[in-house]
């Protein structure tokens, strides 16, 4: 309809509505009201206009509409200028505020190009938005609030997107608000020339500011991650039987006699793998991976099937989970709890010394699992605990094989160039109100990489099947990094004075590899991590094999868990599906797989928002106590408008250049700011005091002024000592031709114990210093 008005107007110039409407065919008032809707629709794309006679007519051709255009995804920034994604392996183009044209974050738009791009100056190119296509925001979260000086509305909300400025005006309806609650509304007019506001309508009321766990709530449905299943999907988990069948276990390899055992955290409730081994006469171990069989129960096209795939994945965020399954699966008849017949599909690896999976079996079998282990008490047993032993001596054996075999795994994984981004991560505990009373660094003991290793090779050796089958299927895939991100991750490795073996172009994962031993034991080691992690490409989900670079792999999918990822149960009902294969089936998923792909990798990553949005308000609410209050840290980046600083709970702030004492120059190719008058530099991985002087809960911003003290003469110090011995381990090196080995580990030691103040030495480290303060501010409680 839209192309015959425009087609229309074309023909015969400007014309009214009613002329429209009789062009158009339209006679009831329906029709005409859908008209008036188009209409309205088209103008605030600037599709068409009215004149001053109120007729309507298409927009004067512009310059700009003249040149070729493009089309793209707004990327925005909250100080309201913004980047066109054109192509994920395209640079992104600035917009200037002036030149947004109301486009908001998400938005598809038609740009022009102001400016070419140029590398050798380090220029970005930069676009006008001329039309926006398509509004990504169709809802809004947020609470009200009443505005006298537009009686027409109900009041307005503001979005907890922070890159949403305008206000969104509610309309009146029959609800009577108190102006305590948090609505969720349908949006149905956005910001243009005429105003410069939103026009929404109620959708539904979400619940009142002072609700427990409301903040998080808040989060999650602004971004359409709803907690509640819809009817039809729980009345068909209701379906579902509490214990199998008989007639469930046909067709399955019976492994309820095995010894069988699940190791997860110890809050945990979705179990959905459970492992075994044992020892072969060969040598070999043979492992068994057993993984819920959900696929079994959430039939394709199910209402199940089609809520799982709409959700893609479960949301973890601070104390609560937003399931992909409801509960009656996911917790109960899929959940492998212990002394219980429990569906499922395995995969029984036979692996050599070498790591090397020399034999394997894939299929649906039923297991029954002899105990539901935590992670701290299989760690309690392998450090020794004998108390544990003797509680657990059943799996005392496998567990001392498990230990074997993950070190195998691990060394394999290590000499076929795999990088281990060990990057500290935080968990924030709440009270029975929502309240962030601590946060606590995440352990990482052996039980927790051992069982990453079994899911890591069971889905290395699904993915193999697969791919040498050549049917279609669903991979978990890493792509190289791009070149000009590890140049920079190379040009900022070499400001401490690291060796870099290889070039941008081709840099083998040996070589990051050796970067990350040399700095382990330094104290930016965490910050360098994760500047390389950053530098990586962020893995998706693919219809392709491209493999996956950080962990070395030539193939990998995720095949482990089904309950809280859809494509884990996509490849479970692949498995079962391609047990007799036919013409029919290989054509229905090569089509309905790439589709698949593309969505769960979104799905993937509005969860990663969701939690990294709630993780930054829960720290920021936490750190709120500790305001005026002086903390050593770590500088984590440095940017133009300052620097990051991050604390030993992971709590990063914002020292903004504007706060520094004199006017600090930005060095983008060493990451640094150096004072234009004092010489004074600050740098990634620097030690610094500093001072809280504002956490902002409802943005999540934290601010911090530096206060000068000795650490900065220290950290400069021990800086140059760094560069030092870096320079010289390099020459030695470069003569050797190749990197330090085991050989320099001791020698590695020495020279780090060498040189240092007796300053760093009796200074109390800091972790201990917060502890100290956190629990004054406990007993004042």
């Amino acid at each position: 309809m839209k192309k015959e008005i425009i087609t229309y107007i074309e023909e015969v110039g400007p014309v009214t509505m009613d002329q429209l409407a009789d062009q158009l065919g339209t006679r009831s008032a329906k029709e005409f009201t859908d008209l008036v809707k188009i209409i309205s629709s088209m103008e605030a794309r600037r599709q068409l206009v009215f004149d001053n006679q109120g007729k309507i007519s298409l927009p004067l051709v512009t310059k700009e509409r003249k040149r070729p255009t493009l089309q793209g995804i707004f990327r925005a920034h909250k100080n309201g200028f913004g980047f066109v994604t054109i192509d994920e392996e395209e640079e992104d183009l600035f917009v200037s505020r002036d030149d947004v044209n109301y486009a908001i974050e998400g938005d598809r738009v038609e740009i022009v190009i102001k400016k070419v791009g140029d590398k050798l100056r380090g220029t970005a190119a930069e676009a006008q938005v001329i039309d926006i296509l398509d509004h990504a925001l169709k809802t809004a979260v947020g609470l009200i609030v009443v505005d006298e000086d537009k009686p027409e509305y109900a009041g307005y909300i503001r979005s907890k997107n922070q890159k949403i400025s305008q206000k969104i005006y509610v309309k009146k309806s029959p609800l009577v608000l108190q102006g305590t609650e948090i609505l969720k509304v349908d949006i149905e007019a956005y910001p243009s020339k005429k105003r410069d506001y939103f026009i929404a309508t109620i959708r539904d009321v979400v619940g009142h500011k002072d609700d427990v766990g409301i903040d998080v709530l808040e989060v999650l449905e602004s971004m359409e991650i709803g907690s509640e299943f819809p009817k039809d999907v729980l009345a068909e988990a209701e379906q579902v039987a509490e214990f199998p069948a008989p007639k469930d276990y046909e067709g399955r390899l019976d492994l309820r006699d095995s010894i069988t055992f699940t190791i997860d955290g110890a809050d945990a409730k979705d179990l959905d793998d459970a492992v075994h081994i044992k020892q072969l006469d060969n040598g070999n171990l043979e492992l068994g991976v057993h993984i819920a069989d959900v696929s079994y129960y959430v039939k394709e096209g199910s209402a199940l099937d089609r809520e799982a795939l709409h959700r893609g994945t479960s949301v973890y965020v601070t104390d609560r989970v937003v399931p992909m399954l409801p509960e009656r699966l996911s917790n109960g008849i899929c959940s492998l709890n212990p002394h219980l017949d429990r569906l499922t599909q395995s995969a029984i690896m036979e692996i050599d010394p070498k790591g090397k999976v020399v034999n394997y079996w894939l299929g649906q079998t039923v297991i029954k699992t002899t105990f539901r282990m935590t992670y701290s008490d299989v760690n309690d047993m392998i450090a020794g605990d004998e108390e544990k032993l003797h509680t657990y001596q059943a799996i005392a054996p496998s567990i001392s094989l498990m230990v074997k075999l993950h070190t195998t795994l691990e060394a394999m994984r290590l000499r076929r160039g795999a990088l281990n981004f060990d990057t500290h991560e935080a968990k924030i505990l709440v009270n029975k109100e929502g309240l962030p009373v601590d946060i606590v660094l995440r352990q990482r003991g052996i039980a927790e990489r051992m069982i990453e290793s079994f899911m890591l090779a069971a889905n290395e050796c699904v993915a193999e099947h697969f791919a040498r089958l050549d049917l279609p299927f669903i991979y978990r895939i890493h792509e190289e990094p791009k070149v000009d991100k590890i140049q920079k991750f190379i040009d900022y490795a070499s400001t401490f004075g690291l060796p870099i073996y290889g070039t941008a172009h081709s840099m083998r994962q040996e070589a990051l590899q050796d970067i990350m031993e040399r700095i382990k034991d330094e104290p930016y080691a965490d910050v360098l991590n994760m500047m390389l992690l950053r530098s990586m490409q962020q893995a998706r989900y693919s219809e392709h094999n491209h493999g996956h670079y950080g962990l070395g792999a030539q193939y990998y999918t995720h095949f482990t868990s089904p309950i809280r990822r859809y494509p884990d149960l996509l490849v479970h009902r692949l498995l079962r599906e391609y047990g007799q294969v036919s013409q029919e089936k290989v054509e229905h998923f090569k089509k309905t797989i790439p589709d698949i792909a593309t969505w769960s990798s979104s799905m993937e990553r509005r969860a990663v928002d969701a939690e990294r949005a709630v993780e930054a308000m829960k720290k920021a609410e936490y750190m709120q106590e500790f305001v005026g209050q002086e903390f050593e840290g770590l500088v984590s980046s440095v940017v133009k408008f300052g620097l990051f600083v991050e604390l030993p709970n992971t709590v990063e702030g914002l020292i903004h250049i504007t706060n520094l004492p004199e006017f600090y120059r930005y060095n983008e190719r060493n990451l640094t700011l150096q004072g234009e008058k004092s010489g004074r530099i600050f740098r990634v991985g620097q030690s610094i005091r500093i001072k809280l002087v504002r956490a902002d809960k409802a943005t999540g911003e934290i601010d911090f002024v530096h206060v000068p003290s000795d650490v900065d003469e220290i950290g400069r110090s021990s800086q140059s000592q760094r560069r030092t011995k870096s320079h010289s381990n390099r020459d030695r090196d470069d003569r050797s031709g190749r990197g330090r080995g085991k050989n320099h580990k001791k020698e590695e030691q020495r020279d780090n114990t060498q040189g240092k103040s007796k300053k760093q030495k009796k200074k109390k480290p800091f972790y201990k210093e917060v502890a100290k303060q956190v629990k004054k501010k406990k007993k004042r409680r």
